[in-house]
């Protein structure tokens, strides 16, 4: 396997901060002193990861896109079904009228992976593609379990 790049590494955690922030603001005794600042409650809580895990549920999507141009035979058309997939979820799970929709990113976050796995074993990701979702995926699925269960 080879190394991920420092600058893979490095933007793929500080993509995770905004994760943490909203786990740690969760808490109320945390946001009732972030209140105490001023700051804004758009700016705290559970709400911060539905908000930012739907983004990026979304971007994924985009990623996953450019891996599936990258198929020149026959998958490409189940290539690109697969990677509009995740953005399609996080659209009709949102609102919760489905189901929780921290449960609804979950989801949507490990049926990222199984794509990511896929594409993997087509070839169509670097060879350090594997191992750095894996990380990212574990830390947001912690996350957004514990939003799920405050």
């Amino acid at each position: 396997m080879k190394k991920i790049p420092n600058s893979a590494l490095i933007l793929g955690l500080a993509g995770l901060i905004p994760f943490f922030w909203g786990v740690t603001t969760s808490y109320d005794f945390v946001s009732e002193n972030l209140k105490l600042t001023g700051l804004s409650d758009e700016y705290t809580g559970s709400s911060v990861n539905l908000i930012y895990g739907t983004i990026i549920l979304a971007f994924m999507s985009g990623v996953l896109w450019g891996f599936a141009a990258k198929v020149g035979d026959k998958r490409r058309p189940f290539g690109f079904i697969l990677s509009v997939l995740p953005a399609l979820w996080a659209f009709f799970t949102f609102n919760g009228l489905l189901m929780n929709p921290f449960m609804g990113l979950i989801i949507g976050f490990l049926g990222v992976f199984a794509i990511d796995i896929r594409f993997y074993f087509w070839q169509l990701t670097p060879e350090w593609w594997l191992f750095l979702r894996s990380i990212l995926t574990l830390f947001v699925i912690i996350c957004l379990s514990i939003n799920l269960g405050l």
